[in-house]
């Protein structure tokens, strides 16, 4: 066998590893487990600062029992921040995360060396808008034996030219990085969690969500692997540092120059003697539940998936494991109806087709709107408003019909560049492209429209730049799922937004983008059809965007890119990331968009559709939605139990937003239940499957991030829904075939036997099936369905590595990872066999049944890419 060939089949062998891994790290990326405190603030820790800095006091709102997800870091006691130019000069608040034991250098306050903090990961270029000094924003320092000036080092850098050098980072494998440090091999821009710029309001008072990063997100620190000390094995602690900024120089004296930034790297010796330390204690990283022992498969409903896994770590100690799959909810009730052994399926809506179904209440949650909008005052607003400049906006209310114009891309600026400014004899207007006049009369963006300004006013003092990655679209999932379907039940509940999407002007003018009008005369490609359960990309606009000297076009999807699920959309706005690459770079290999990463601290705008567990593993501001009753609510336990006594249905109870009417009900509130076929199964997993809806009808119910409890997101089951689901229970487990003569041989619910597990569908659900249940939304295609731009192609077979990163991209690649390895060691061997569980990010372990089809064109497209 030549060489080439034996190089070509070990390829294809990696390949077809890499495609299950990277599958199956697709679908089970739902990144962590919750945190394990009812409330946040039982581990919350209060510090007083030192030094010039010692009448602040630092609180963390939580410190114990943390994964992937955001605690709130504020202060009190401060100055206000001052600001040369654009730049933050004095007083402000740098934030960090770091590994290791405590360096002993101050005992009132332990905390770890400065080497081993995430810390200067800064941008290289296109640093014009960027409010740092290129060195309190890195690991630059100066050295001097006898330090005069915070930022200067009294051992880093004595070798340099004229002092210069940086402080190192260690890994905690004991990797040392000693150069390059704000674009390095360990992290960089896109994947750090550090916050560079904190303000102090004039109130000498400030906020600033931080993320916090496992082991699974940043390798690096390592934060949460089980470490062995004195024969005792515990998840590895790490630290939250602050190094505030102040006016003062080392000795004493205020700044003599105001008109320049003063402020040094924050891991400066100088600066690093007024830093704080807090410990945060972690949940352990990797599996809850033993790997390879058989296991009850569950699939479905994102809006389980954070009570799903916290109820998983629970019940595995009893012996029985229940695996996890996140599938979109119409493709679990189309697996389910036509193979009922693949086990248990959760989703707010009955099958359409299958009448032998056991039904269960289990979650109370909902879809919401989460957001990170930080205040930047317009020229010449008053003083009252710009004292609030870079403060986060905690509420803002919307209506149907203003998440239609989102949805629809009806705002001016989200075709971007389809309509543009110009200039002739000292006079503006506006040109449109082809097609695209009716975009002139509609407002730049969601700030300046005057339907939100009536119900938000304060933003009419407010400066945002109407752009893609801002104000005018919302960050949605690719995909089909019960929530999508929520949201547009919802806005065509609404008469002022059916009206819009059909064509009819708002009241001060603005009209739906022509390609999301239900009027088929005015849409090119017929009727738009509201009642669906994804959120299109139906605009084929594509342009090369103006000034950026590029020679390749984009389109909507790339202008506006979807994420991956619900999770991946909050995490995204928690790090005002949109994904959109509106960066040219001419000198890459080939010329290439990028991504310039998050947002600029101060002038931050991002929204999103999540669940409302995202958003508080988040932090998310949430909006205030229009109910059915002309109220503007929030999710919270309340207005979700509110939302819940409206439910309807024979065997399932859905919420509809149209019947929820009770004036303080939350409108896309969501019921899920839990979906068995006790005819397909044998009687013990029926009696597993029972044991697992008595759980979650029980102490399942109690609020709280403990292994078991209810996560921060869900609302406790009201008691007749409670009592539903432990009857269920019962009959689910004294369920007996009807009298015909056969024997009791059904499935053990662990997905159906052989090497895929003996059911034709998979994470996509159904493309491996002849036919979708009627009712049922159409199958998802291999291939993406919408026409124009990467973005849809990318999203679809895994994002890039120029991408940012979060703890959702992570599973792709692990998963491709280790099922290379598989492929190299024994891909066609027996023995082994799927459903696989992984341990995920949080202590979470899911479980996956790959679809063939999807294997194959997974396959596929991995051999064209390696060029075989």
């Amino acid at each position: 066998m030549s060489t080439r060939s034996r190089i070509k089949r070990l390829l294809l062998r990696v390949a077809a590893g890499s495609a299950i891994g990277a599958l199956l790290g697709g679908v089970v990326a739902q990144a962590a487990q919750p945190a394990a405190a009812a409330d946040p603030k039982s581990s919350a820790v209060t510090v007083p600062g030192r030094g010039e800095f010692q009448d602040m006091e630092f609180t963390v709102s939580q410190t114990e029992d943390l994964t992937s997800q955001a605690v709130t870091v504020s202060w009190r006691g401060g100055s206000p921040t001052t600001f040369a130019g654009t730049q933050f000069n004095t007083d402000f608040v740098q934030i960090m995360q770091c590994w290791g034991d405590d360096d002993g250098t101050v005992p009132g306050n332990p905390g770890p060396p400065r080497t081993q903090c995430q810390y200067g990961a800064s941008p290289t270029t296109d640093r014009s808008s960027w409010p740092g000094n290129n060195s309190d924003d890195t690991r630059d320092v100066i050295y001097s034996a006898d330090p005069s000036n915070y930022g200067q080092d009294d051992r880093y850098g004595a070798g340099g030219v004229f002092g210069q050098g940086e402080v190192p980072f260690k890994s905690v494998d004991g990797t040392l990085i000693t150069s390059g440090l704000q674009n390095n091999a360990l992290y960089n821009r896109n994947t750090t969690n550090e916050v560079d710029f904190a303000r102090t309001s004039a109130d000498g008072t400030g906020k600033e969500f931080f993320e916090v990063q496992t082991a699974f997100e940043a390798p690096h620190l390592g934060c949460g692997t089980p470490v062995t000390k004195n024969g005792r094995t515990t998840p590895r602690s790490c630290w939250l540092v602050i190094v505030p900024q102040g006016h003062l120089d080392l000795d004493g004296k205020p700044y003599a120059d105001r008109t320049q930034v003063n402020a040094g790297s924050p891991v400066s010796s100088t600066n690093w003697k007024n830093r704080v330390a807090i410990k945060l204690g972690f949940n352990k990283v990797g599996a809850t539940c033993p790997l390879g022992s058989d296991e009850r498969a569950t699939s479905g409903s994102e809006l389980a998936a954070d009570a799903m896994t916290s109820w998983q770590a629970a019940l595995c100690p009893s012996g029985t494991v229940y695996g996890y799959t996140q599938l979109g909810e119409p493709d679990a009730r189309a697996r389910l109806a036509r193979e009922g052994k693949s086990g248990l399926a959760f989703t707010t809506r009955a099958l359409d087709t299958a009448n032998d179904v056991t039904y269960a209440p289990v979650a109370l949650s909902g879809v919401v709107i989460g957001f990170t909008i930080e205040r930047r005052a317009r020229a010449g607003a008053p003083d009252s408003v710009r004292n609030l400049s870079g403060t986060k906006v905690e509420s803002i209310d919307l209506t149907p019909r203003l998440v239609a114009k989102l949805l629809t891309e009806s705002y001016r600026n989200s075709p971007w560049a389809a309509v543009v400014t110009t200039f002739s004899d000292g006079t503006s207007s506006l040109t449109a492209a082809k097609h695209y006049e009716w975009a002139k009369k509609n407002p730049a963006g969601l700030v300046t429209d005057p339907e939100f300004l009536a119900y938000n006013p304060e933003f009419a003092e407010l400066s945002v730049s109407e752009t893609p990655a801002t104000d005018t679209d919302l960050i949605t999932a690719l995909g089909h799922s019960d929530s999508a379907r929520a949201v547009w039940k919802w806005v065509t509940a609404d008469k002022d937004a059916r009206r819009f999407l059909a064509g009819i002007p708002d009241d001060w003018g603005m009209t739906v983008n022509p390609y999301y009008s239900t009027n088929a005369d005015l849409n090119t490609d017929g009727a738009f059809d509201p009642a669906r359960d994804d959120f299109p990309k139906s605009d084929r606009w594509c342009t090369i965007p103006p000034g950026t000297g590029a020679t390749q076009k984009q389109c909507m999807t790339d202008f506006h890119p979807y994420v991956e699920d619900m999770h991946a959309g909050a995490l995204h706005t928690r790090r005002a990331d949109t994904l959109w690459k509106s960066s040219w770079d001419a000198l890459a290999s080939p010329p290439a968009f990028k991504s310039p990463g998050p947002q600029t601290v101060g002038s931050r705008f991002v929204l999103t559709i999540t669940d409302a567990a995202s958003a508080a593993r988040y932090g998310l501001q949430t909006a205030r939605l229009l109910n059915a009753a002309g109220k503007f609510t929030a999710p919270a336990d309340k207005t979700l139990v509110a939302a819940a006594a409206s439910a309807s249905g024979d065997s399932v109870q859905e919420i509809d937003p149209a019947t929820a009417k009770a004036k303080n009900a939350y409108p896309l509130a969501q019921l899920v239940h839990a979906a068995v076929r006790p005819a397909a199964l044998k009687a013990d997993a029926r009696k597993d499957y029972a044991t697992l809806l008595t759980f979650a009808a029980g102490s399942g119910q109690t609020s709280g991030t403990g292994p078991g409890e209810l996560p921060p997101g869900y609302a406790p089951l009201p008691s007749n829904l409670r009592a539903e689901a432990v009857k269920a229970a019962a009959e689910l487990a004294s369920w007996k075939p009807r009298a015909s003569g056969r024997d009791d041989k059904g499935s053990d619910g662990s997905g159906g036997s052989g090497p895929s597990g003996g059911t034709d569908a998979g994470p996509t659900g159904g493309a491996g099936s002849d036919a979708t249940p009627t009712g049922a939304s159409p199958v998802p295609s291999g291939s993406p369905s919408y026409d124009g731009g990467d973005a849809v192609r990318v999203t679809a077979s895994g994002t890039t590595p120029a991408d940012p990163s979060n703890a959702l991209r992570y599973a792709v690649p692990i998963g491709a990872a280790l099922g290379a390895a598989a492929g190299l060691g024994a891909p066609f061997a027996g023995g082994a066999r799927l459903p696989l569980r992984v341990p995920l990010p949080g202590g979470r372990t899911l479980t996956v049944l790959p679809e063939p089809a999807v294997l194959r064109d997974r396959f596929g497209r991995l051999r064209r890419r390696v060029g075989l």
